[in-house]
């Protein structure tokens, strides 16, 4: 099953994430089919960029957010329709 979730990388105590499609059987921080989007919960207020798009295609074929990207998706679609 191919999943939508978070990978882990900057340095020890700073991390940073990317939102990757990746098969579920893989590790962590194994080789991403697709890298959609970049999570930073070290600034004030957290960045988040998701690429929607992307995002809904991946969804569509199957693919199934975890708990965590599926939050970071509806904070980030918040953020765009208050920015509007």
């Amino acid at each position: 099953m191919v999943k939508i979730r978070l990978k882990r990388f900057g340095q020890k105590k700073a991390p940073k994430y990317r939102v990757v499609v990746i098969d579920g059987r893989d590790r962590r921080d194994g080789a991403p089919i697709e890298e959609i989007g970049f999570y930073d919960p070290q600034k004030q207020p957290a960045e988040i960029r998701i690429n929607a798009e992307a995002a809904q295609k991946w969804i569509q074929r199957g693919a199934q957010p975890s708990d965590t990207v599926r939050e970071l998706m509806r904070r980030a679609a918040a953020t765009l329709e208050a920015s509007k």
